[in-house]
């Protein structure tokens, strides 16, 4: 068994939304019953509460469903639970690193780096931003799962 845990900022939009595409990728790859898929938050400032409305649209429309996630924040502990604790950004990926006790710190990594031709590149927080920047987040977190997914089949 492999587990995920995708990394954002409050854990309503960007990992919520990487933590059903990869739950829903891997049924379809029949993988499911190999993997653990999480998310969090590097901060608690929604702990308890379901996914932006937008993201959840978003999502939806392309047949992933968010409804029932919750936010919740990195704990600890998570860095023994998680084979792969992936951040969305540069700046999740630096929280990351100093809470991580270092012989953990192997396990980070940023989503865009699985995606050829876009390694290094963040996915933006969308949640400033109207409908349209949920969709390209969505668009970017797919192509990010999908090379995660590729390298863990190949694993």
């Amino acid at each position: 068994m492999t587990a995920v845990l995708f990394v954002c900022t409050g854990n309503i939009c960007r990992s919520p939304t990487a933590e059903a595409v990869l739950r829903a990728r891997a049924e379809a790859a029949g993988l499911a019953d190999r993997l653990t898929v999480d998310s969090a938050g590097t901060h608690g400032y929604h702990v308890g509460e379901p996914p932006d409305e937008r993201a959840q649209e978003a999502a939806l429309v392309r047949g992933y469903d968010l409804s029932t996630l919750r936010a919740r924040r990195v704990s600890p502990d998570d860095f023994e639970r998680f084979d792969h604790l992936v951040a969305m950004d540069a700046g999740h990926m630096a929280q990351l690193a100093r809470l991580a006790p270092a012989d953990q710190r192997h396990k980070l990594s940023l989503l865009m780096d699985f995606a050829p031709s876009r390694a290094g590149l963040n996915v933006p927080d969308p949640y400033y931003g109207g409908q349209h920047h949920f969709e390209q987040v969505l668009d970017l977190i797919e192509a990010g799962v999908d090379g995660l997914l590729a390298r863990l089949k190949a694993a």
